[in-house]
């Protein structure tokens, strides 16, 4: 029994625990320690920038990005309302301060640029997204941004599972 009373083993958390759904996985192995509607469609919101760095590191890694390559905001990525760090159209920023301004600030904007920066468009790096998702094993999610703002389009709703995004920490 842990310092919080919890029992390694048992299927749920106690009920002081308030969220909607959640998966307690052990990182290294996999295994599901606890979970709650774990296969409950949510929107994930900001949550959703974790694929976004994820396919930015991976671009990174691969030599197809680095972090003094500028980036140039596009008026459709300036555009982008909720959190944001405020970039203007035309304006220039590194790689490495976007990141910042992603992991840190939560920006939308800043992730749009990013996105039309690696993949020419922001529909096509979601296409990368959703495509990364499926190859990690997620069966549940559906993307649409890369920023988490709600969306809707002909297929569904930007959306994802406690267990999919289990599986996207994990990886």
């Amino acid at each position: 029994v842990s310092s919080f009373g919890y029992q390694a083993g048992a299927e749920e958390l106690p009920d002081t625990y308030q969220s909607e759904a959640y998966v307690l996985m052990e990182a290294s192995t996999g295994k599901v320690i606890a979970s709650k509607n774990a296969d409950e469609s949510l929107r994930p919101a900001s949550i959703t920038k974790i694929m976004t760095l994820l396919l930015i590191f991976e671009a990174i890694d691969a030599g197809k990005l680095h972090y003094e390559d500028q980036v140039v905001v596009s008026e459709h990525a300036a555009s982008m309302g909720g959190s944001q760090v405020y970039l203007e159209p035309n304006e220039t920023q590194t790689v490495n301060d976007m990141l910042k301004c992603i992991s840190i600030a939560s920006a939308n904007d800043a992730s749009v640029a990013m996105a039309e920066h690696i993949a020419g468009s922001e529909e096509q790096f979601v296409a990368m997204m959703n495509q990364k998702a499926a190859g990690i094993g997620c069966k549940n999610t559906y993307f649409i941004t890369p920023n988490g703002l709600d969306a809707s389009d002909e297929t569904g709703i930007h959306s994802t599972t406690a267990k999919d995004l289990s599986l996207i920490m994990r990886y």
